[in-house]
């Protein structure tokens, strides 16, 4: 056919417009196999080709790249109109080196956008931690400091499948798994040369890996911690922490942030009482070391198994105490969902799970739960023949490529945790400064509504001490007899002290009663009118996560002692949340019609 069809091309393309014509079907022709041959070019005209090979390189390097490179691949007369003719072997090598020199120029110019965009972050992040420290801020020290690498976290029951699931995700058995707790430990696992275990002291010491931050929760945690450098697994650019599995005990386990709920003292959240509630079952404040990976994390995988669905109160305790406010990189997870030996018993499972979710989670709507299960191990033993029967008993071909399927997306959603880090240390900034800034706002207006109440006593004994003076001044001037003057003076002291006696103790009413929670409440009212008007329920939430904290900073401090908000650092709050923060999303956005990134 081709030799057919060919010197019919070529007899027409001597008459009418003989190059666009040919071209075109040369084009065409391409595409079918059968005419991209080499004795098909080698048969072609040398007058037809010249010419005209910038226009067909064009297309080559276009949309019909791949359809000509067989052909080029084969043909040995194709010149290109160069001097000296390549040959296929370096034309393919070049073609594949530019490509593989333009991904990496591209993939190093985003680094470098993305580690610019952290370093600004940081710098800003950096810039708010002296007032946060003058006002006892709600910001964790050492928060502006990130880990080296991104890193996903993992915790739920024990027995959950979380070893298992971290040893299929690196590709190799780092973990021990088993159906009885196997350890104990926040264990971190990273990429490196060669295998190497470090324990928890070398871990917190490191200042470079950044989990220094852990230091503050005390020795305990610090020796049930340890690092695990592994080389040769697929999460060369990111991090997994494994946590202890959560089980009950008779012990109460409520960590440090339960010990300042509303209807509690002031005396009653001390930092004495709320230390001997957090230790009693590990020894440390297990629900604020969760809390604590939990925001530094990128991905958060929360596992639940078929036996304990939801029923473990640690485990609920934790996903209200400690992963409140984190549900756009957490995922809930029920694995070992190939156990079920019958679809009522996976109901029941998966029924009481969302029973016990919807008891802490303050919505009407559940967020997604990823019902998934691992790939059983197969051997050449009959005890792997069996297990793999067993399982294809228990469940058909359907149910389990969901399940895997389910697997899959969870993975998806672990490997992209590098991808998620702009997002998240961005989002963390935002959440620092919201936290920060309403910290500061509703403490200056206690702190000043508690000034302007001082410095009225202090009026009150001045002009008491003033008309003592006055009096005993005009007596000496008109020569009253020195009895009324030294009256005078006697009755100007004890007035004065007895009013300052009365002063100090009315002020200690008033510092207990706008320390108060209502009073604070009406304090967060007053500073933010527009909001409360308007319900808005980010601002709802952030002042739930700021009034325990705050209130434990006044009163520590004391209002008397309380420092002064100057009104340039609420200004400064206040621009990184309108100016910059709004120019690093945008910096880290993709392209899309609605960006503003070229402004």
């Amino acid at each position: 056919m081709a030799s057919i069809l060919f010197p019919i091309l070529a007899k027409r393309s001597v008459t009418r417009k003989p190059t666009q014509t040919f071209i075109s079907r040369v084009v065409r022709s391409t595409v079918h196999p059968a005419i991209t041959t080499s004795s098909t070019f080698a048969r072609l005209p040398s007058r037809l080709l010249s010419g005209h090979s910038s226009s067909l390189v064009g297309q080559s390097n276009g949309h019909f790249n791949n359809d000509l490179s067989v052909s080029f691949r084969c043909s040995s007369t194709w010149n290109w109109s160069k001097p000296k003719p390549k040959s296929p072997a370096s034309e393919v090598d070049g073609h594949k080196n530019d490509t593989t020199s333009n991904s990496n120029l591209k993939n190093k110019n985003i680094n470098d956008e993305h580690q610019s965009i952290i370093s600004q972050v940081s710098t800003l992040h950096s810039s708010i931690m002296p007032l946060n420290t003058s006002l006892r801020g709600p910001l964790a020290k050492n928060s502006d400091r990130g880990t080296s690498l991104p890193f996903v976290f993992l915790v739920g029951n024990h027995s959950s499948g979380k070893s298992s699931f971290i040893n299929y995700v690196l590709g190799r058995s780092v973990q021990t798994a088993g159906v009885a707790p196997t350890d104990d430990c926040f264990t971190v696992i990273a990429p490196g040369p060669k295998d190497v275990d470090q324990d928890g002291p070398a871990l917190v010491g490191d200042p470079d890996i950044g989990f220094e931050g852990l230091r503050q929760f005390g020795p305990t945690l610090i020796h049930h911690a340890q690092l695990k450098v592994r080389e040769g697994i697929q999460t060369q650019n990111f991090m997994m922490v494994d946590s202890p599995g959560m089980i009950d005990s008779p012990v109460s386990s409520g960590g440090m942030s339960m010990a300042f709920g509303v209807g509690r003292s002031l005396t009653d959240s001390s930092p004495s009482s709320s230390t001997s509630h957090a230790v009693m079952d590990r020894g440390y404040d297990f629900q604020g070391v969760v809390r604590w990976f939990a925001e530094r994390a990128d991905v958060v995988l929360l596992f639940f198994d078929p036996d304990k669905p939801g029923t473990t109160g640690e485990t609920l305790s934790i996903l209200l105490h400690s992963l409140g406010g984190m549900d756009h990189k957490l995922l809930i997870v029920l694995n070992k969902a190939d156990q079920f030996k019958k679809i009522h018993d996976f109901a029941r499972a998966y029924g009481s799970l969302c029973w016990n979710l919807s008891k802490v989670i303050p919505r009407k709507d559940l967020p997604r739960i990823f019902t998934m299960c691992l790939p059983i191990k197969r051997d050449d033993s009959s005890s792997g023949e069996a297990i793999n029967t067993s399982t294809q008993e228990v469940l058909d071909q359907r149910a389990l490529a969901d399940l895997h399927q389910t697997r899959d997306d969870v993975v998806a959603e672990v490997m992209k945790a590098p991808k998620r880090r702009i997002d998240n240390v961005i989002t963390n900034l935002h959440d620092s400064v919201h936290l920060l800034l309403m910290h500061a706002v509703v403490a200056e207006d206690v702190r000043s509504r508690y000034s302007k109440r001082q410095w009225e006593n202090r009026i009150q004994e001045f002009s008491s001490l003033a008309a003592g003076v006055g009096l005993a001044a005009l007596g000496i001037h008109f020569n009253v007899p020195p009895q009324f003057t030294g009256g005078v003076v006697a009755a100007t002291i004890v007035g004065v002290g007895g009013l300052r006696w009365f002063n100090s103790s009315k002020l200690k009413d008033v510092e207990e009663q706008l320390l108060s929670v209502e009073e604070l409440s009406a304090s967060f009212q007053r500073t933010h009118p527009r909001e409360v008007s308007e319900a808005d329920e980010f601002y709802a939430s952030v002042w739930q996560r700021v009034r325990d904290s705050l209130r434990l900073s006044l009163w520590r401090t004391g209002l008397a002692d309380f420092p002064a908000v100057k009104k340039a650092d609420i200004q400064g709050l206040q621009r990184i949340l309108d100016e910059e923060i709004p120019r690093l999303r945008r910096l880290a956005s993709p392209s899309h019609h609605g960006s503003r990134k070229s402004e």
